[in-house]
């Protein structure tokens, strides 16, 4: 290989990531004589050093680099806080560095890095022999370093990284305008996961599982196929296994000639007994692939998936069979403070917020390919998923552009197509212009890759003009915005003789205005904007479920971002949950969207609160989101109002919200009690405090337990809440931090809750190493002090 030239590119992650244990192997087939090797995976996120902007020096592999910053990965270059992001501060070549010896059980073994994510360019330097540069910060790219390693056992390796973090000419980015153009911020870094990799000379790769007629038992089936990488030849035996848990459910093998058979497939049928993957009953199973050479062990490899049929009709969305209204949100990855560098953990969380505090069944990866980590937790919470290629609004004019873009296209497919809970891809830039060729260029590449499951992407207004001319896609997927009168959001009926979906709605879009896209809903902000949010978005759904063809809303947005567009203080404020990860009021309507069995919900859509903002409450027509079917409304212990759900002007919903007249005289600070009923039995019993006296803070944490990888992080929220838990509105303070243990935190400390609305949140990272409990002490002048404590385990 020559020293520039960059290989496997579009190999996916889990390719090598999810492998099978020794023990597991044992139990291969006959004609595998022995456990075949499997391919070893360092996580290679520890000890590198990072020394700011680049210089030629910093890639020789003597340079003296004492003076770097200790990191571990994923790691932003710049320094951020959670608002007035500054897109100069990472506009610029960056260096990182890390020595290390070749562990014992790598050689001999062909060795790969693999970066997960990189924003935007990364070029490696391996012991002075630098290899090509790829640009794209979205997905994987992978390196063989095997010819220029140092094996022996005391070896040291030097591996030199630059980071371009400018402006350039590579999807999403690439307008002559600037940062100014896309819809959201791209700080620069080495901004998701490293991993070593050691496979045999010869190994699989690539690997896709796809399921084949899965609603019929008779003729159900998996074809398997995948891809011989050889540096060798011989002859060999590929087998595959489909596996619940230990229990195989069916074999197949093949005859293959390694050095001439570089794509091979296999079918497994007589299946047996399938659960099928849906949101209620999202059921995993494991591909085991095992490649054999000359009669010897070579390599062997697992995938995950699961069996669905979803398909988008003239009639609706159908899974398995059975049509499902979509219930959805838009998600984009960007945190506080780290922009994309987060670890694994706190990528899996927001999979759970959507899922079980959100309630919803579709989440939409907006827009660009988003963390493993994520979709595996999509897998395995049963929330299905779009995911699409990075862009927004802007192509580029030129070939180089429209090629990236194509090879996006693939790398995304590749990675990602064994994931079940990804039900349709996007292969148009979102709300972009006419590209009729680019676009079947995209669309050729998906479907040479996976051909089953739709296409699409989002069409906007401008673009719906004329789209007869222009639209090839599969499936209808629009962004409405559009206000069919004051304060009432308007959805469009769906085209005819296609499947339709919404793409987005709602969003920052003024309805009471009718035009524009300024409403910003901030917690510290406007408490009539705050209210209506919710609202919105009930509407939005009732509407679209209106019409059976419609398949559903994917609503605009679930967390806030930072962004240059429509922003405030560089954040972009149109989630129902902040960026924090708070739900905010406009969250009220998804989490009343639940069976009252599973949990039962009261979720007043105000703040009880009698202060400047609000002198007489809540007001005449205070909404209330709950799955109970009567509520009982209590002012200082008195009756005050018996409420039913208002089906009539919200039949489409499965929980309509409640309205009552809580305009009320403050003056003695009264106290509200909403009990809940179900079928005439009490479930569920909320209390709210209007007396600020009574205040106090809260300190939580998302988890109880770390590990000691130096990039493992946990959430930690921080609220002033009334004496019974609820949000206070607008709600300051100060609050200090003290750590003491193996962790340190991630954010503003100290944290002004001003313009925060009295809620915010900062994470807790394990350090490198070190186990044991971490303590928190948040402390507020006013309202005094929370502590609570974190374990920290030490790696594996």
């Amino acid at each position: 290989m020559k020293p520039t030239q960059k290989t496997h590119t579009n190999a996916p992650a889990k390719t090598h990531r999810h492998l099978v244990a020794l023990a597991l192997l044992l139990a291969l087939a006959p004609l595998v004589r022995a456990a075949a090797p499997e391919s070893v995976t360092l996580p290679f996120n520890q000890d590198w050093l990072f020394g700011g902007k680049t210089t030629p020096a910093a890639l020789a592999a003597g340079f003296n680099d004492s003076k770097f910053k200790k990191i571990t990965l994923p790691h932003t270059v710049a320094k951020l806080s959670w608002q007035n992001w500054d897109y100069r501060t990472w506009q610029d070549v960056w260096i990182y560095r890390k020595h290390f010896t070749l562990p014992e059980n790598m050689r001999g073994m062909r060795v790969f890095i693999q970066f997960d994510g990189v924003m935007t360019g990364v070029q490696p330097t391996i012991n002075g022999h630098t290899l090509e540069k790829h640009l794209g910060g979205f997905l994987p790219v992978r390196y063989e370093l095997t010819k220029y390693l140092a094996t022996g056992a005391n070896a040291d390796n030097t591996l030199a990284v630059e980071v371009d973090g400018r402006w350039s000419n590579v999807p999403p980015q690439g307008s002559p305008k600037g940062p100014e153009q896309v819809d959201y911020l791209m700080p620069a870094g080495i901004t998701r996961q490293a991993t070593l990799i050691a496979v045999p000379q010869t190994y699989i790769e690539n690997v896709f599982a796809k399921p084949l007629n899965v609603l019929d038992n008779a003729s159900r089936k998996v074809e398997v196929s995948c891809t011989l990488d050889a540096a060798g030849k011989g002859q060999g035996t590929l087998t595959t296994e489909l596996r619940d848990g230990s229990r195989t459910l069916a074999r197949a093998e093949k005859q293959i000639s390694a050095g001439a058979d570089k794509e091979s497939k296999l079918t497994l049928t007589n299946l047996g007994d399938i659960t099928l993957w849906s949101p209620d009953t999202p059921k995993l199973y494991d591909i085991i692939t095992t490649l054999a050479i000359d009669g010897q062990p070579a390599h062997t490899i697992k995938t995950r998936i699961g069996f669905r049929e979803a398909k988008f009709t003239n009639d609706g969305f159908f899974l398995n069979g059975k049509r499902l209204q979509i219930f959805g949100l838009n998600r984009h990855e960007l945190f506080p403070y780290v922009g994309f560098a987060m670890p694994p953990r706190v990528m899996r969380r927001d999979a759970e917020i959507l899922k079980h505090d959100l309630n919803i069944n579709f989440v939409r990866c907006s827009h660009y390919p988003q963390t493993e980590a994520f979709l595996d937790a999509c897998d395995e919470l049963g929330l299905m998923v779009w995911q699409e290629v990075p862009g927004w609004q802007y192509v580029g004019d030129d070939k180089p552009w429209h090629d990236l873009l194509v090879r996006d296209t693939r790398d995304m497919v590749i990675r990602d197509r064994n994931h079940p809970s990804i039900v349709i891809w996007g292969t148009r830039v979102n709300e972009s212009g006419v590209q009729v060729e680019l676009y079947r260029r995209t669309r050729a590449a998906a479907r040479e890759l996976d051909d089953t499951r739709p296409l699409s992407g989002s069409i906007h207004p401008p673009t719906r003009k004329n789209w007869e001319k222009t639209w090839e896609e599969e499936v209808f997927a629009y962004d409405d915005y559009h206000a069919d009168g004051p304060a009432s959001v308007g959805i469009l009926p769906p085209i005819k003789g296609h499947p339709y979906m919404l793409a987005e709605a709602v969003g920052g879009f003024n309805y009471r205005q009718q035009k524009n896209f300024n409403n910003k809903y901030r917690r510290a902000g406007d408490i009539q904007l705050q209210t209506d949010q919710a609202l919105f978005h009930a509407q939005a759904h009732n509407k679209a479920a209106a019409n059976p063809r419609n398949s559903g809303v994917v609503a605009w947005l679930s967390f806030d971002y930072n962004s240059l567009v429509n922003g405030y203080n560089t954040v972009k404020c149109p989630g129902v949950v902040d960026g924090f990860r708070i739900p905010k009021l406009g969250a009220t309507f998804y989490q009343a969207q639940v069976d009252a069995n599973v949990k039962p919900v009261i979720a007043p859509n105000f703040y009880w609160d009698f202060g400047a903002a609000t002198p007489h409450g809540p007001g005449k027509h205070a909404a209330i989101f709950s799955n109970c079917d009567r509520l009982e409304i209590f002012i200082n212990d008195k009756p005050h109002a018996t409420l039913k759900p208002d089906v009539k002007n919200f039949p489409n919903l499965k929980h309509a919200p409640f309205f009552v007249d809580l305009d009320l005289d403050g003056a003695g600070k009264p106290e509200l009690r909403i009990d809940g009923y179900v079928a005439d039995k009490l479930v569920l019993t909320r209390k709210f405090s209007s007396d600020p006296t009574k205040d106090k803070l809260t300190l939580t944490a998302d988890d109880t337990e770390l590990i000691a990888d130096g990039s493992d992080a946990t959430r930690l929220e921080i609220r002033v809440t009334d004496a019974h838990g609820a949000a206070r509105a607008y709600a300051h303070g100060i609050v200090d931090f003290k750590v003491t243990g193996p962790g340190e935190l991630i954010g503003d400390a100290p944290f002004s809750l001003t313009e925060t609305g009295g809620a915010a949140a900062l994470w807790l990272r394990a350090k490198p190493g070190a186990s044991g409990p971490i303590t928190v002490t948040a402390t507020d002048r006013r309202l005094g002090a929370q502590t609570l404590t974190v374990n920290v385990k030490k790696q594996e």
